[in-house]
């Protein structure tokens, strides 16, 4: 039948989880493909709140759930996580793909170690080996998800492996690690978690033709290793490309891309964000809308909408439509302002710079809105306050791309499905 993408298109946090559990109700499996740990998604149901870092949001549909090769996956997190869901009486309908590289302790070590000496120059990772792991896959010396189902095989990776590990522990200061304690540790992972590992390729492609397939990202295309506020991103892609390299899917099979925007924009960590507000309204934002990271537990840095990111970023994905999401949390503001332009050095520029030090310097234009109030909970789009339509048809027109879902409230059922 279809892939369809669910892709952030700001800094995360967009509510990508809303967002797939919404379309996974129509879809036959659900995938995560890049990422690790270092994510999180909160979905609503009822008075329960769940709060997934990398199983797929899906999993809450009683769907087939799959983890790509292009996920780093801390198997000790993901037992967890299919523990907590057990705990709900879910039991996850999962596949975990054989390639999909799998985080060690000393990546979480090197992770929190470098930060601490980048100091205040550091990038503001989450401290959870995420960059160390995806280091070693490029540098040919990762540890795979198959590895810990052939005890031989993987004491053989790790005789290779641990002598350059120790000695870059010990020039950071850091305590040796206990091989045969980490080996012993990590086979017994693979022992609980072998009934999920497969080859998710052969599975994905034996499907797609068939039946319809939803993929889900994490964090957002600003924070793309490519394409993001480099240095101040994660270390893979969640553009709607890495698809394509996170789980062995042809280009050609994926029919539909839905971009996940907040009514107004979010970033967590370091690094420049036009349209930040550090006063009362960054203030009103944080606080209304509930921006603490689900997996950082960190207040999240607020601003206005950004349009010339978030135009960027609709064109890096090929965007066929945008879920927007927590309009309600604009209620009540007399005026909203949106970004329509940069200004550096005396002039507009409507382009996103890739060079941080231009970004650094960009000065958002600001075009004016009237606010309202009344959005929380709406299920249709004529019960939306005048006001309101007339700010999601002004972001829809500048970005020439058609508004499919509005989500007005954290609920499953607070949402806005547009008539095409």
């Amino acid at each position: 039948m279809a892939g369809i993408v669910i892709v952030g298109l700001q800094w995360g946090d967009e509510g990508k989880g809303k967002i797939t559990d919404y379309f996974a109700s129509q879809a036959d499996c659900v995938v995560r493909y890049q990422g690790g740990n270092n994510a999180g998604h909160t979905i609503v149901i009822g008075e329960k709140k769940y709060k997934l870092h990398l199983i797929p949001s899906g999993v809450l549909q009683n769907k087939k759930v799959v983890i790509g090769n292009g996920v780093v996956v801390d198997p000790a997190v993901l037992l967890k996580e299919i523990e907590m869901l057990r705990q709900h009486n879910i039991e996850p309908d999962l596949m975990v793909s054989d390639r999909a590289n799998v985080i060690m302790p000393f990546h979480r070590m090197l992770d929190g170690a470098e930060e601490t000496l980048l100091g205040s120059k550091k990038v503001g990772t989450t401290k959870r080996g995420i960059g160390p792991c995806y280091s070693d896959k490029i540098a040919r010396r990762g540890i795979r998800m198959h590895d810990l189902l052939n005890e031989e095989e993987f004491r053989e990776k790790m005789e290779r492996i641990m002598p350059i590990k120790q000695r870059i522990l010990e020039v950071y200061g850091l305590e040796k690690i206990d091989e045969e304690k980490l080996i012993e540790e990590y086979l017994a992972y693979g022992k609980e978690l072998g009934k999920y590992i497969g080859d998710t390729i052969y599975f994905l492609n034996s499907i797609i033709d068939e039946k319809e397939v939803l993929f889900e990202g994490a964090q957002g295309t600003l924070l793309d290793i490519d394409y993001g506020t480099y240095p101040f991103v994660t270390s893979s892609n969640p553009v709607t490309g890495g698809i394509c390299t996170g789980a062995g899917i042809s280009p050609k099979k994926i029919k539909r891309i839905i971009g996940v925007a907040k009514a107004y924009v979010t970033r967590v960590g370091m690094g420049p964000m036009p349209t930040e507000e550090k006063g009362k309204i960054g203030d009103f934002l944080a606080e209304k809308g509930g921006e603490i990271g689900t997996t950082t537990g960190r207040r999240r840095r607020c601003g206005w909408i950004d349009l010339v990111a978030l135009k960027y970023a609709c064109m890096i994905n090929g965007v066929d439509e945008i879920a927007l999401t927590k309009l309600d949390v604009l209620d009540g503001l007399e005026e909203i302002k949106v970004c329509i332009a940069y200004e550096y050095e005396g002039k507009e520029i409507t382009n996103f710079p890739s060079s941080i030090k231009i970004l650094e310097k960009c000065k958002p234009v600001y075009d004016t809105l009237p606010g309202w109030d009344g959005v929380k909970g709406k299920k249709k789009y004529d019960e939306l306050p005048l006001n309101a339509r007339k700010y999601v048809e002004y972001i829809s027109d500048w970005l020439k791309t058609s508004i499919g879902v509005i989500s007005t409230g954290p609920a499953r059922e607070d949402t806005i499905k547009m008539e095409s």
